[in-house]
């Protein structure tokens, strides 16, 4: 009952959060037998998570160090890097994504943020659109691995994983995202004769930009330090986070204005309230699913009917493929983590590699269609047809699925 109503509310456009709270609060109250109240207490309850905590002041330290001089100085400093080499823009916008990625952790914070910047000067360099657009919906999503990662805390809060132990995990298939990209957008600029922007760059230019956007560049060392010393649970690093924002903001660059940071407060309460009436509803379904015996259930079936271990992440990592493209990553990975959390544990599948394949699939999602929130943001500030930018997208699904298949079955590129 829960999956028909909550796919026809889907296919009404209904919200998923509230698509979860009434498919499951239906099926619990009325074929389940559970009391209204109960119901309502099932939801309200992980909102009271003190680990949640971090996604909100995570969100608004980087709302407040992205607005302003700060992301300009990222920019210059990931031109002077690329800028010159064959698809340079293209590379700068993934060198971009990833250095954000270690400030917003969003990657639909970044797909708004660098593409509104960066699509229009592609296009001005002679770029396509759908290319620049594709470059964009693509590398933003490193931001779900590169700490601090929205997804990871989320997964984090399913499997009860160390938050530390994740991020670090996060930190090389990210890199792998980036290297893979940064050689599709160079061999795509020489291929088709991108135009490359005409700058003399030297050391020192380096060095100056390097040092100009150091207070970007350090925060994800700055985050993992802290974890893994053991000097600051990740809420207190991300109460940390936000105060190092605003003395960027107020102190380095100068910066910051009240107008700024009442815009970075609506926005990361926007932003919140979304993420949390998604983990409030995923909350009622995962008591269903765990009354039914379903996570159980569906791991009994897996190690009888596939019995190898690789074909049983296989079909994993195909669920979740086929999940992400009609779900958005926040909610995927509450409503997939427990019944795979309990298939991980019955093939010995170490939860964190688990956590890691689950932030690198369902990324493939937010810029895939039908339902590819990245996808739509950058064809929104383009302009250009969704499948146009498809078109351009198939290089860097084939980079994604690669990194994909080194996480999923190679464990020492992530549990080090």
């Amino acid at each position: 009952m829960m999956i028909l109503v909550f796919g026809a509310l889907l296919a009404l456009a209904l919200p998923v959060g509230y698509a979860l709270i009434v498919s499951s609060g239906l099926a619990a109250i009325t074929v389940g037998g559970m009391p209204s109240v109960a119901a309502v207490v099932k939801i309200f309850q992980p909102t009271q998570s003190f680990p949640l905590l971090a996604i909100p002041f995570f969100m608004l330290s980087g709302s407040l160090m992205m607005g302003g001089e700060l992301g300009r100085r990222l920019i210059n400093f990931a031109t002077l890097l690329v800028g010159r080499f064959h698809g340079g823009l293209g590379q700068l916008t993934v060198v971009g994504s990833t250095v954000f990625g270690g400030v917003s952790g969003s990657a639909v914070a970044e797909a708004s943020a660098l593409g509104s910047m960066l699509i229009p000067w592609q296009k001005r360099e002679g770029y396509p659109g759908a290319f620049a657009a594709a470059a964009t919906a693509s590398s933003s999503v490193i931001a779900g691995l590169i700490p601090p990662s929205i997804p990871l805390i989320l997964y984090a809060a399913v499997s009860n994983e160390s938050i530390a132990s994740l991020f670090l995990a996060g930190v090389v298939p990210g890199l792998l995202l980036c290297g893979g990209f940064m050689l599709t957008c160079y061999l795509s600029g020489r291929l088709r004769g991108f135009k490359r922007l005409a700058q003399t760059v030297t050391l020192r230019d380096i060095l100056r930009a390097t040092l100009t956007a150091t207070p970007a560049l350090a925060m994800p060392a700055f985050i993992v330090v802290l974890l893994r010393a053991g000097i600051a649970t990740p809420t207190e690093v991300s109460v940390l986070a936000v105060f190092y924002g605003l003395m960027v903001g107020l102190f380095v660059y100068r910066d910051l204005t009240w107008r700024r940071f009442y815009d970075a407060l609506v926005h990361t309460s926007i932003t919140t309230g979304v993420v949390m009436l998604v983990i409030a509803a995923s909350n009622l379904v995962g008591f269903v699913l765990t009354v039914e015996s379903v996570p159980t259930a569906v791991a009994n079936w897996a190690l009888i009917t596939l019995e190898s271990p690789i074909l049983i992440i296989l079909m994993m990592n195909i669920i979740m493929i086929v999940v992400g493209m009609f779900l958005d990553l926040p909610a995927a990975i509450l409503l997939l983590g427990p019944t795979f959390v309990a298939i991980g544990n019955a093939i010995g599948l170490d939860l964190i590699q688990l956590g890691i394949m689950m932030a690198v699939n369902l990324s493939l999602g937010l810029f895939t269609p039908p339902v590819g929130t990245t996808l739509f943001i950058a064809a929104a500030i383009s302009q250009e047809r969704v499948g146009a930018i498809a078109k351009e997208l198939w290089p860097f699904y084939l980079v994604a699925l690669i990194v994909l298949g080194l996480v999923s079955y190679v464990p020492a590129t992530i549990l080090y």
